[in-house]
């Protein structure tokens, strides 16, 4: 059985010791959609949302929450990020946004945390932008897709 890698012996939560860890490139891919009212999806596809490119928003929140992880998630280590980038795709079944955020670093630990929040906050950002129109969007299927470096290896989810 894998043991919780947060926890010591006593059952204390602590910061996980990284020193003595290879600094490998690594890389990690999360994804999750905001389901919505068609309307909110064509508002957010022409551009007329009231408070601006909505997208755009957005990706600069996306990235700005991947650089801030570690002050959100309490045993999350600071990490110098070397690449954050955030992609979205408009579905029209069911009428949604999905975002996709890549994350790298060179460090001795990895960067799924990091993907996660990226994902999130880029979608909450939508919500708030949209929320006028559509107060009933919801935030699906946020998880790690990919993820490679370090001594665990590869995972790719299924």
């Amino acid at each position: 059985m894998t043991t919780l890698t947060h926890f010591d012996a006593h059952g204390q939560a602590h910061m996980v010791d990284v020193a003595a860890k290879a600094h490998t490139h690594r890389t990690a891919v999360a994804t999750g959609r905001i389901d919505m009212l068609a309307a909110t999806l064509a508002l957010i596809e022409s551009g007329s949302a009231k408070k601006g490119d909505v997208l755009g928003i957005a990706r600069i929140a996306g990235i700005q929450a991947a650089k801030k992880t570690s002050d959100l998630v309490p045993l999350c280590h600071p990490l110098a990020l070397t690449r954050v980038a955030l992609e979205f795709a408009t579905l029209t079944e069911p009428p949604s946004v999905q975002c996709t955020a890549t994350v790298e670093t060179v460090g001795p630990t990895g960067v799924e945390m990091e993907a996660l929040c990226a994902v999130q906050v880029a979608l909450l950002t939508i919500y708030d932008m949209c929320k006028a129109a559509d107060r009933g969007m919801a935030i699906q299927g946020v998880r790690v897709v990919e993820k490679h470096g370090g001594k665990s290896g590869s995972f790719v989810a299924p």
